[in-house]
This record gives structure tokens, C-alpha cells and sequence, in this order.
């Protein structure tokens, strides 16, 4: 008899648990929302405004901070926000101040293109991505790229060539002519005939080495053209 009252008891509290977490869990959803605050991963927001996020923010949910959260359709809001071409990816969740916070990854250009398609960038994941009017980025300038096994041969370059740091910071401009690349540098302002994707790693190092002796010399101003595309040397023409 006794072990049947605990029973009952231990019912009877259980289920007041559950209908005050029914009541507080209906009351959390009918609450409104408090304010909406939309922030850039790493802190960027370069291409994208928060102006413009919140303004995709209204066109798929008007006055937002009107409705209650039970109304919300978080994946809709997102699909939403991700319609901007500068946009990678979004977080859109609400926290337990009731508070809609916006998480936005933007695109990262890696490479400017002029193409007959017109002016765009190439992305980090190898895709087109539209110029902003907001901001520039300040990377290479690529012409000769007009069709898309030249964009994918560009993109396989960039990776096995532009991810080095010293070729980073040295290549302004890149062109491409019958599948060989023509960089421009930056000091100098060297045309540097690197020729077909092939012996990547002995290319950069021999461009590396004729740097450190044209620098420890001033002699960098000499040369317009530096040519690494043949086996084992490098060829220059000086200027004049």
C-alpha cells in the first residue's frame, strides 16, 4: 500500500513537471521578437551590409519583430538571405532572450577575372562570384580565361602556385595564352613567363632564388622579363 502511494506521488509531480514545461515552453513560442542582431563570421562585412542582410530579412518576413517566435520559419529566412551572391552561408536562430540572431559568412575572392563574359571574381571553392559595389578586393587581375576549362585549369593553378606565401605577395596580374600562365610581379614589374602547370614547386623556387639576388644586389629594376618555364634555368631580359 505504501509502495503504491509513492507510486502515485511520484505520478502526480511528474506530471506537473510536464504541464509547466508545456506552459512555459507555449509561453517561450508566443513571445515576440526582442531585436535582430546579424553579424559577419570573422568580423567581415565587406561585400554585404548589415543593411542589406536585414532588408532580405524583411522581404521574406515583414516586420519581424512583430511576429512571435512560434510563427518563425528559420530555414525559410535563411534560404532567403542566401539568394544575395555574396553570401556562402547562414545561421539564423533565436536565443533565450528571445533576440533573432544572424550569423553570415561572406564569399572569399581569391582571383579578379576579365573575361568576353564580362568582370567578376573567382572564389576560394572555384566559383564565379559577382563584383561588389560596396567593396574591391585586393586581389590578382587574371585576362585570357573565356571559357570554363580555362576557368577550372585557372582555379588549379591558383592552387598549386598562389597558395604560396611569397607568390601571394609577389603576383599582381596573371594571364593565360594557349594553357601558359604570364605573371606580373610586384616588385620589378616583371613579366614572369612560369609557362604550363608543370614542375610547380622548381618553378617557384627558382623564382624565389632570383629574387634573393636581384634584391641583395639592386638589380631587381633591371630586368622586364624573367622566364622559369625551361629545366634548370632562368633566362632574363634586361630592360632597354
Amino acid at each position: 500500500m505504501l509502495k503504491y502511494k509513492v507510486y502515485i506521488k511520484a505520478t502526480f509531480f511528474i506530471l506537473i513537471l510536464i504541464g509547466l514545461f508545456s506552459f512555459t515552453y507555449n509561453r517561450n513560442l508566443k513571445r515576440k521578437i526582442k531585436d535582430i542582431a546579424i553579424n559577419f563570421e570573422n568580423g567581415d562585412n565587406l561585400f554585404v551590409t548589415k543593411k542589406t542582410v536585414n532588408k532580405l530579412l524583411t522581404q521574406n518576413l515583414k516586420r519581424p519583430k512583430k511576429i512571435a517566435k512560434e510563427k518563425l520559419n528559420l530555414k525559410v529566412l535563411e534560404k532567403g538571405i542566401l539568394k544575395n551572391q555574396m553570401i556562402e552561408n547562414v545561421d539564423v536562430y533565436v536565443d533565450v532572450d528571445g533576440s533573432l540572431k544572424v550569423l553570415v559568412k561572406q564569399r572569399n575572392p581569391i582571383l579578379r577575372i576579365q573575361s568576353l563574359d564580362g568582370n567578376f571574381y573567382l572564389d576560394d571553392k572555384g566559383k564565379k562570384m559577382p563584383l561588389s559595389k560596396n567593396y574591391a578586393a585586393r586581389v590578382p587581375l587574371v585576362t585570357g580565361v573565356n571559357n570554363d576549362n580555362e576557368m577550372a585549369l585557372l582555379y588549379q593553378f591558383y592552387q598549386n602556385v598562389m597558395t604560396d606565401d611569397f607568390m601571394q605577395k609577389q603576383i599582381v596580374a596573371i594571364s593565360l595564352n594557349e594553357e601558359e600562365f604570364f605573371l606580373k610581379s610586384r616588385i620589378g614589374n616583371h613579366l614572369i613567363e612560369f609557362g604550363k602547370l608543370q614542375n610547380v614547386e622548381k618553378k617557384i623556387k627558382k623564382l624565389k632564388v632570383f629574387y634573393q639576388k636581384v634584391l641583395a644586389d639592386h638589380t631587381y629594376d633591371k630586368y622586364k622579363k624573367v622566364n622559369i618555364k625551361y629545366n634548370k634555368q632562368v633566362v632574363c631580359t634586361k630592360k632597354g
